[in-house]
């Protein structure tokens, strides 16, 4: 009778223990899966890869991890690059509504176009984009009044137009390159002509519709040309080692709006720096996950501040010197590629 009693409290000991254990488990369990839910997520769209949307994204990822989220702890990036394909824009852009992502970044404006048309409600931060307002991304830039927000990068046209004349005082022709269907890179198309022909500068125009006829476009423009100028242009630049290397062959320079084309062959420019954009849209993701901003009511940040960028050795290569002045203010507050 006694080891019987005994044999029940020991297997009701057993039984209590197996019920501590499992509630452990589970409670566990809800835990890891309210811990899990509570880690943000964020959705990065880039368009294609070329340095300058790669520098955009490298300063957001840079601008997170100052701020205390790095990816797999405490938050989760989701980074998908749609290769300029339109198809995979719109794949993308409803997995990140599938994923429930809290934020998605853009960077360039089809990419913030196709996360646009997959959700309304979603916060979407735009990652350097030219012309916000014109390309109907937002209301204005003040007051964005949807979902959308984050920063704009518009060129300073006219110190861009400035330094061409300076590097080349005699200027009489100038030619512009860009993409037709890039309605950003349109808009600074028309600025520049508008603001060369006021100089008295005869401009010819130049347009493409891809990547793939950048060669024969930019040879025939080549030849009608003193130099060449290119906005900010997506298409153009992933081909901008190309049009450097056709611009040389005729002995001319091309001055692109970013910096990262300069890297790429282009002779000089005062451009907004594409890390800097990128910085400035990671913190406009941090001020929605951290300060839970409202897009709607959140102004749009804009970088219009340029930085000079010479390309000493593309110089040497088509017998151009640089005005000491310009030398002397790249050194102080600039970059010289040597």
């Amino acid at each position: 009778m006694k080891k019987s009693r005994k044999l029940y409290t020991t297997i009701a000991s057993l039984v209590a223990l197996g019920a501590i254990l499992i509630g452990a488990y589970f409670y566990t369990g809800r835990a890891d899966a309210q811990k899990q839910a509570a880690i943000p997520k964020v959705g990065i769209l880039q368009l294609m890869s070329h340095p300058a949307l790669d520098q955009i994204h490298q300063g957001i990822d840079d601008t997170l991890k100052k701020n205390g989220y790095i990816d797999g702890k405490n938050i989760k990036i989701e980074f998908q690059n749609a290769q300029g394909d339109q198809s995979n824009l719109r794949t993308i852009s409803k997995k990140f509504v599938q994923d429930n992502v809290d934020v998605s970044v853009g960077i360039a404006t089809p990419a913030i176009q196709s996360l646009m048309s997959a959700t309304k409600t979603t916060p979407i931060i735009m990652g350097g984009i030219t012309d916000p307002a014109g390309s109907g991304l937002v209301k204005t830039e003040k007051h964005p009044g949807g979902n959308v927000t984050g920063v704009a990068g518009q060129a300073p046209i006219k110190s861009q137009l400035k330094l061409i004349q300076t590097v080349i005082p005699n200027l009489k022709t100038l030619g512009i390159i860009y993409t037709s269907s890039d309605t950003p890179s349109a808009h600074q198309m028309k600025q520049m002509k508008n603001y060369a022909q006021k100089e008295g500068i005869d401009v010819q125009v130049s347009s493409i519709s891809s990547v793939n006829d950048l060669q024969q476009v930019a040879t025939a423009l080549a030849g009608k040309v003193q130099t060449i100028y290119v906005p900010t242009d997506n298409t153009v630049a992933s081909g901008m080692k190309l049009l450097s290397s056709i611009a040389a062959k005729k002995n001319i320079a091309v001055f692109p709006a970013a910096t990262t084309m300069v890297k790429d062959g282009g002779l000089a420019t005062d451009g907004i720096s594409q890390y800097e954009l990128g910085q400035k849209t990671g913190e406009q993701v941090v001020n929605v996950l951290k300060h839970h901003k409202d897009p709607a009511t959140t102004p749009v940040t804009v970088a219009s501040k340029g930085h000079l960028m010479l390309n000493e050795k593309m110089a040497k290569k088509l017998n151009i010197t640089f005005p000491d002045s310009l030398v002397k203010q790249a050194q102080k507050d600039g970059q010289i590629l040597k």
